[in-house]
Formats: structure tokens, sequence, C-alpha cells
């Protein structure tokens, strides 16, 4: 019976083998047969590229073909500028289950390749880039193309295509779509251009209304069409209203429109409320009024006009017009517009007003111990977030002393506050909003958005950004105070930006984990920077909660380390990339010197940030190297 076992798992073992060779043989003759079929030269292999069965694509580096260096399957298809002039075969790669199972990036870019895209380039479901720029490829888009789930980036620009887009707004993480110069016909998808770094329409035959940009492109995304109308086109559209599709119609109202109603609702409710506090004030002499509550559906203020305003700042200090009245019935500061340099944007916020927000629609979006987080819609169609404080200890004179200090320290990747608003009962402050959410969003929600490249590169700018806050404002004693992956948001750019630095104690949503001993007094404040930027790089590299189930996120990764299982520490995510382990485990030595307890121990934010930088540019240099 033994011998019998033995020679059953022998011939197993063979049986594997042979499949792995035959799923190897199958991998390379499909190559072969794709790069035959662009190419065009009557089924021959272009001469520049020389792709043989009996070599290895990964092991002999096929030029133009790059894989995963763990697993060895193909990733990357990168054939640009070969002067390559067949047709596309999109079915013999994606109905190939190995290659469709692994690629994630086919790019042709400035060759000659003629013919249409096939529908089966929907079984292709890793792609998250697919450039075909500069070719001759013609015919309508295939609807399966909005079933690329994955895909970031689509470059279909010059070249011959007609026909109307498919709904690719379907795909939620689009951020690139390039189709210039083709003949694309019909209306333009309802896209989330909040989500897109570059956006080009033009010189097609797009009809209709261009759906809202909200200012993140300008008219060049979408010159070139006779029939388009509406902003950010000079061609105005007619009083007819845009025709909806029936997926529109379907879905009912708008969250504008929600916003919008509610927004009516709210003021008619604020003016009957206003009405009622007149009588009352007749009657007792009394002028009760809380500065926000006109931003909810149940209102019970109202503004004021001061008869006596005195500009009491300066340094770019400047304030409204208008003054509100607290519950103690002493007349406040009104809300102080923080100067920001003079662009036409930036000018918009300038004239903001208390009474703005006390009137403009506005949605509840966190809510904490100390106070609450709105998003606000203003009149000229500009998202702002209103945090509201309240019972917070520092006195008004200290908060506006910090407000002016942190109103001189810039960094574009630091969110400083547009405005504040200061009573005895309450604090508002008013932030610029950022519509791609937090960096905890996207690192612990499904699907999990950043790469190994892109991580990297967030730290990067995170420290970089600590560490001129901490040169620019340590001597104050101001550090951050309340660093968390939820106070990283992304800008339209899918950068980030630190958000609510030197606003220390007075938020809690969530509940920071770092309580004292971390942040144990000022002079410490910038080394608990350090200890929860550390933490910041763990959530990067783990993929994992601070907090999971009792478990301590820095406690469980220092006893992996210990018992010398680092590799385990990594999220799987990135491991099945191109992460390169080496590279991680610097970074996450740089973590875990972060997180030391003794704060002397730490180093400096400079120094992370110049520790991190040598790592970044150590992967640019492999990614150029590999190219």
């Amino acid at each position: 019976m033994e011998r019998n076992s033995i020679w059953v798992a022998f011939a197993t073992s063979l049986v594997l083998l042979n499949m792995t060779n035959c799923v190897e043989y199958e991998v390379k003759k499909t190559l072969i047969q794709f790069l035959a079929q662009v190419s065009g030269n009557d089924g021959q292999q272009n001469s520049t590229l020389i792709w043989k069965q009996d070599s290895d694509p990964c092991k002999d580096h096929w030029q133009g073909v790059y894989c995963d260096p763990q697993s060895m399957s193909i990733k990357r298809l990168i054939l640009d500028r070969f002067n390559l002039s067949g047709t596309l075969d999109a079915a013999m790669l994606c109905n190939f289950q190995p290659l469709a199972a692994s690629l994630t990036f086919l790019s042709l870019d400035g060759n000659k390749i003629s013919g249409v895209i096939a529908s089966e380039i929907g079984n292709c479901k890793q792609l998250t880039r697919l450039h075909l720029s500069g070719n001759h490829l013609s015919g309508n888009l295939p609807s399966s193309l909005a079933m690329l789930n994955n895909l970031k980036r689509l470059d279909i620009s010059s070249n011959e295509f007609s026909g109307p887009l498919p709904n690719l707004s379907r795909i939620s993480g689009l951020n690139m779509f390039l189709a210039q110069n083709n003949h694309l016909s019909g209306a333009i998808p309802a896209f989330n251009f909040y989500n897109f770094d570059l956006f080009n329409v033009s010189f097609n035959d797009f009809s209709g209304h261009i759906p809202n940009v909200h200012g993140y492109f300008s008219s060049d995304s979408f010159l070139g069409n006779p029939e388009l109308c509406g902003d950010p086109l000079p061609k105005k559209c007619s009083d007819q209203p845009m025709p909806l599709s029936a997926s529109e119609e379907s879905k009912g109202p708008s969250r504008e429109q929600i916003l919008m109603y509610s927004g009516y609702a709210a003021l008619g409710v604020v003016i009957l409320l206003f009405v009622v506090l007149k009588l009352c004030r007749r009657k007792k002499g009394e002028n009760k009024i809380e500065a926000l509550n006109g931003m909810v559906v149940v209102a019970d203020g109202g503004v004021e006009k001061s008869s006596n305003v005195s500009n009491q700042y300066k340094d770019g200090v400047s304030r409204s017009e208008f003054s509100a009245t607290s519950e103690s019935g002493t007349v406040s500061q009104s809300l102080v517009v923080l100067s920001r340099p003079a662009t036409h944007e930036e000018r918009m916020f300038e004239a903001l007003k208390l009474e703005d927000l006390l009137r403009a629609p506005a949605e509840l979006i966190g809510r904490g111990k100390n106070g609450s987080l709105y998003k606000v819609m203003l009149d000229n169609g500009i998202m702002v977030v209103v945090k509201r404080i309240k019972d917070w200890t520092i006195s008004s004179y200290d908060f506006k002393h910090r407000m002016q200090i942190l109103s001189q320290a810039k960094h574009p990747h630091v969110l400083s506050p547009l405005a504040f608003y200061c009573s005895k009962q309450e604090k508002l402050l008013v932030y610029e909003y950022q519509q791609n959410g937090s960096l905890f969003k996207h690192l612990h929600g499904t699907p999990k958005t950043f790469d190994w490249t892109s991580r990297l590169g967030i730290a990067a700018i995170i420290a970089d950004a600590l560490a001129f806050m901490h040169q620019e404002l340590g001597h104050h004693g101001i550090g951050h105070g309340n660093l968390k992956s939820s106070n990283i948001l992304l800008n339209k750019n899918m950068e980030p930006c630190i958000s609510e630095y030197g606003v220390m104690g007075m938020d809690d949503q969530g509940g920071s984990p770092f309580a004292s001993p971390i942040y144990a007094g000022a002079s410490d404040i910038l080394k608990g920077d350090v200890y929860v930027f550390g933490v910041i790089l763990l959530e990067l590299l783990t993929g994992k909660l601070v907090k999971s189930n009792g478990i301590d996120l820095t406690d469980w990764v220092q006893s992996v380390v210990r018992e010398e299982w680092t590799g385990e520490v990594f999220d799987k995510c990135l491991l099945s990339e191109y992460a390169s382990e080496e590279r991680m485990v610097n970074l996450l030595q740089v973590a875990i010197r972060c997180v030391n307890r003794s704060p002397e121990a730490r180093p400096s934010m400079n120094q992370v940030a110049l520790m991190i930088n040598t790592i970044k540019e150590d992967e640019e240099k492999s990614l150029i190297y590999e190219v």
C-alpha cells in the first residue's frame, strides 16, 4: 500500500508539472500570436521585437513585457511606438484566462494599428490602464468597456472612433479619460469629475448639454464639438431642460435637488422662527440666537446687521460686515475671513459671510464629543466644510490668536481655515471641501485604492508637509495634535492634504486612540505628531485598522517583527503587485522608529521626511530602470 501511494504521488506531480508547462507554453504562444497580429507583417513578428517560443517572457525579459517578480505572471504589455501596423485582437488576450486574470496595463500608443476594439475587452477584469492613443482604430466603443471596474486610466485619443460613448461613468475609480480627436457623438455621460486628474473630449461630434464639471475643467476639454453647449463653453444652452437618461429618471431626485429643497425648507423655518424671536424679544427684551443652528432643518437663529463694525485684525485678516448675538446676549465677533492669495477662485472665499453660512443648505457629515461637522453648499456653488465646536475651554482671545498664527503658515498640502467665528459658547472653522474623502476611507474601504507607489508617495507628501509645519510653528508650541488617517483628506488630484492642523482638543470624532502620554503636553506635541505619523505609516504598509478587536496595530507589528516574521506585516495587496519588499522593510523601519514609546528616541519630522524621500528616490530609479 505504501508503495502504491508513492507511485500515485509521483504520477500526480508529473501531471501537475505537465499542466504547468502546458500553461506556460500557451501563454507564450498567445503572446506571440498577439504580437504577429498587431505587427501586421503577414503574420510574422515585428523585427524590432524578438519574442521566441523557446525563451521565457519573464525570465528572459521579453521587450515590452513586464512581470510580477514573485508569481512570474504577466502584468503589463507596453508596446508604444514600435511602428505596429496590424490589428488589435483583444479577444485573443482577454479570452485566455491566464492573461486576462493577470494583465493590468495594456499600452499600444503611437502605432498604426487599425480595426475595432472587440467586446471581449471586458473579460480583462484586472486592467487598470488601457492606452491606445495615436492609432487608426475605428468603429464604436464596446459597451463592455464600462465593465472594467478596476480601470483608472483610459486613453483612446487621436483615433477614428465613432458613435456614442458607453456609460463609463459606472467605473467609480476612473481618474483619466482622454478621447480627443475622434468622431465620437451623442451625449457626454455624467462623469464624477471630482475624481479626474485628466479629462478631454475635444474635437469630436458630441452634442447637448455638458454635465456639471464643478469648475474642475476648462473649455479646452470640450472645444471642437459644435453641438455642445453649457459651461465651461461660451455657447449657452436653450432654456429647455436637459433630457435625462432612463437610468437617471429611475433614480429620482438627485443629491443636489435634495439639498436645494432642504435648503428651501430650512429657510422657511428660519424665517418663521425669526418672526417668533422678534415677538419674544419685545416681551422679554432678550435675543437668543445660536450661530450655526440655521444650518440644520430645525433652526432657531438669525443674523442682524452690525451698526458699527471696526476691523481689529491686521496682518492679512479681514472681517465681514455681519455679527451675531450669542446666547449670553453680548455681541460676538463677526465671521473672520483669513486672507488668501488673490486668484479668482480664492477671492470668492474672501466674500464669505456668516449670513452665507446661516442660510445655506447643509448636510451633517460627522459628530463628536466637542462638536459637529457640516458640508455646506454656498450660493455661488462652492462647497465648504464647517466645523462647529461647542464647550471648548480655550478663551476667545487665545482662539483668535491661534487662528492668526495658523494663517501665517501656508503649505499646499495642509488645509488652512478659510474663516472662523468665535463666541463664548461655540466656535466655527470653515474649510475648503475635499470631495475625494479621507485616506482612512481609501485604505480601509472596499476596494482598496492605492498601490505601493501611491502609498509611498502619500507618505512622502505628508512627511514633507508636517516637517514644514513643525519648522514654521514649532517655536509657538503648535503641532497637529490630532493626526490620524481620517484627518488626511484627498484633493481633486488625489493628493493628500492634512486637515485640522493646530486645533488640538477641538474634535474627538471617532475617538483618537492616541491619548496621554503620547500627547503629554505642549513640549511633547511635535514628538506626538511623529508618533502618530508612524502609525499612519503602519496603516499604509499593513492595510489594517489602528485598533481592531482590542488589538493595537503598533503592538501587533512590533510583536511580529520581534518574531522575525516581517513579511507577514505587509498588506497582501502590496505583495501581489510590484512592491519591493526591500523598500517596504525600509519604510517599516522608519515607522518603528517613529512609534518608539520614548519621545526622545523618536526622530524629528525633518529626519523622517529625509528618510522617506530617500526610499522614494530609490523606488523611482528602479521604475525607470524597469521600463
